[in-house]
C-alpha cells in the first residue's frame, strides 16, 4: 500500500495563515462564540494533521439542476441521504477529534449522518458555507443563460472574474477559505473531518496547496466525495509542508460511474482521458521489467470491467511489460463487449505505445529501490521526488510535457473516439495529472496513485482547452482490493 510524498507547495504570502475573527457554533455548547485572532505562527500544526474534506450528499436542488449557492432551501434527498451513510460506514474506523461542518442544511445533515454517535466536537462554522452567488441562488440554469445572459457565459468560462451584483464570488470563496484553514490548523487536534460544499473544497484544497482562483473548477467534487490532505509541520516551524493521499475520489458505492461525464459550469465533458495505473507486480524495485504479479492480473481485470461502462477507441500504454499486459486485458475485455452481453455494435480497439510514457530509463537505478519503498510504505515518508537529482526530475517531467502534448494531439483526432484510455505508472501518471493543471515540476510529490487504480480528466470545452480533473486514484472498483480512503498517519 502506497504512502503518498510531500512537499512544501505554500509561500508565506498565499499560505493559510492570515489571521481572522469569526464566529462559529458548536454542538457541545450549542452557543455563539468569537475565535480571538490568531498570528501565523500559531495557526500552524506542531503535529502531523490529517483533514478529510466531504461534499454533501445529493441535495433536492442538485437534483432540480437549480442553482445553490449559499441559500438554505434545499435538503438532502433520499439518494443523499444513503450517500452519506455510505460515507460514515467507509469512515466508521476513523478516530477524528473533531468535525468542522457547514451550517447549510444539507451540509449540516450530512455531517451529522457521517458523524453518527461520535462525542467528540463538532463545530458549525459559517465560512464554510457554500459561494455567495447572490442573484444566481435560486434560479434553474437555463433561468440563469435567459436572464442574466453575458454574466451567466461569464461565470461558465471565467468564473475567476466573474462579477454578480457587484461581488467577485470565487475571489470572496478563495478568502474565505483561506481564514477557514485557520480554524482547522489551530485546533487542538489530529485528525479532522470537514463537511461542505463542492465551491468552498475547491478552494480549501486550492489554497492548502498554493493554488489561485483560476484553479476554480479544476479539481471537481462528487456528492459525498472525500479529499484527504495530510498536513506536516516544518522543523524551521516555517508554513506546513502539504501532500495529498487522495484527491476527489469517487464513493464505492456512489450512483454515478466515476468515468460518466460530468459537467462544469453546466457543461458536459466532450471528451476523456482515463488513466489507468498498470496492475502491480512482483518486484517493482528491480532493474528488470517485470510482468504482473497475480494481484495484478485481478488488478487489471477489475478495471477492464469497469471500463465496459464506455465504448474505448484507443488505448494509449507505455512499453514496459506491466503497461502492455493492463492494456491486453482492457483491450480483449472491450472486444468481447458482444459476447458479454454488454453491447450489440462490435467494438475495436486501437492500441499504441507511447515512448514518452516510460520513466524506468529515467529513474537511476540506485535510486529505483529507495523510490519504490518510499512509495508503498505507509508512513509519511520524505517523498520519492526528493531522491532524485535535479536533472532526473527535468528529465522526467520534460518528457511528461511532450506525451501530454501527443495524447492531447491524439484526442483531437475523430478516430480517438470520446474517451481514450492511457496506461501507465503512477509516475507518469503523476506527471500527467501535473502538466494538466500547469503545475511546477516540485508538485509532483502533491498526488498520490496506486496500483490499479483510476484517474478521470473532462474536457468539457474540447481537448484544446483546459482539462478538469474529476476524480484521481480511484479503487472502489477493485472490491475487496481496493484501497482504504484514508490510512493511518
Amino acid at each position: 500500500m502506497i504512502s503518498l510524498p510531500h512537499i512544501t507547495a505554500i509561500s508565506p504570502n498565499r499560505s493559510l495563515l492570515h489571521s481572522f475573527n469569526r464566529p462559529v457554533y458548536t454542538r457541545r455548547h450549542d452557543q455563539r462564540k468569537e475565535r480571538t485572532t490568531m498570528s501565523s505562527s500559531s495557526s500552524s500544526p506542531t503535529t502531523a494533521k490529517r483533514v478529510v474534506l466531504v461534499r454533501h450528499g445529493q441535495s433536492t436542488w442538485n437534483e432540480e439542476g437549480r442553482i445553490q449557492g449559499s441559500s438554505d432551501f434545499s435538503v438532502l434527498t433520499t439518494k443523499g441521504e444513503s450517500q452519506a451513510d455510505i460515507s460514515r460506514q467507509m469512515l466508521v474506523e476513523d478516530s477524528f477529534d473533531v468535525c468542522f461542518t457547514s451550517p447549510l442544511k444539507r451540509s449540516k445533515k450530512t455531517a451529522e449522518i457521517i458523524w453518527g454517535s461520535r462525542e467528540a466536537e463538532m463545530i458549525f462554522d459559517y465560512d464554510l458555507r457554500e459561494i455567495d452567488l447572490y442573484s444566481f441562488q435560486g434560479l434553474l440554469k437555463k433561468e440563469g443563460k435567459e436572464k442574466f445572459g453575458e454574466a451567466f457565459g461569464q461565470w461558465q468560462e471565467d468564473p475567476a472574474n466573474f462579477v454578480i451584483d457587484g461581488h467577485y464570488p470565487v475571489r470572496e470563496l478563495w478568502s474565505r477559505a483561506r481564514s477557514c484553514w485557520n480554524g482547522v490548523l489551530a485546533h487542538e487536534s489530529n485528525s479532522v473531518l470537514v463537511v461542505a460544499h463542492n465551491a468552498v473544497n475547491q478552494a480549501l484544497v486550492s489554497t492548502a496547496i498554493g493554488l489561485g482562483t483560476e484553479y476554480f473548477r479544476r479539481l471537481l467534487q462528487s456528492n459525498c466525495g472525500v479529499s484527504v490532505l495530510d498536513f506536516i509541520p516544518r522543523a524551521d516551524g516555517g508554513s506546513p509542508s502539504v501532500f495529498m493521499l487522495t484527491l476527489f475520489v469517487v464513493q464505492m458505492q456512489t450512483s454515478s460511474s466515476p468515468l460518466a461525464g460530468g459537467s462544469s459550469g453546466g457543461r458536459k465533458a466532450s471528451k476523456q482521458i482515463i488513466l489507468v495505473c498498470h496492475g502491480q507486480s512482483d518486484n517493482e524495485a528491480s532493474t528488470n521489467d517485470q510482468p504482473m504479479n497475480m494481484l495484478g492480473v485481478i488488478q487489471s481485470q477489475k478495471t477492464a470491467e469497469l471500463l465496459l461502462d464506455l465504448r474505448v477507441a484507443s488505448i494509449v500504454c507505455s512499453s514496459s511489460t506491466a503497461s502492455t499486459e493492463t492494456a491486453g486485458v482492457i483491450s480483449r475485455v472491450q472486444e468481447a463487449a458482444g459476447c458479454l452481453g454488454v453491447d450489440s455494435v462490435p467494438r475495436y480497439v486501437n492500441t499504441k505505445q507511447m515512448n514518452e510514457l516510460d520513466v524506468d530509463d529515467i529513474i537511476p537505478k540506485s535510486n529505483k529501490a529507495r523510490i519504490f519503498i518510499t512509495m508503498r510504505c505507509k508512513d509519511i515518508q520524505s517523498g520519492w521526488l526528493s531522491q532524485l537529482d535535479e536533472e532526473t526530475v527535468s528529465t522526467l517531467w520534460n518528457r511528461s510535457k511532450k506525451a501530454w502534448e501527443s495524447l492531447l494531439d491524439k484526442l483531437s483526432d475523430e478516430d480517438t473516439g470520446d474517451a481514450m484510455v492511457v496506461v501507465g505508472s503512477s509516475v507518469a501518471h503523476i506527471s500527467l495529472i501535473a502538466q494538466c493543471l500547469n503545475l511546477d515540476k516540485k508538485c509532483l510529490e502533491l498526488f498520490h496513485l496506486d496500483a490499479g487504480s483510476i484517474s478521470v480528466i473532462d474536457f468539457p470545452d474540447g481537448p484544446s482547452q483546459r482539462g478538469v480533473i474529476r476524480c484521481t486514484n480511484y479503487t472502489a472498483h477493485l472490491g475487496r482490493w481496493s484501497v482504504p480512503i484514508t490510512r493511518s498517519v
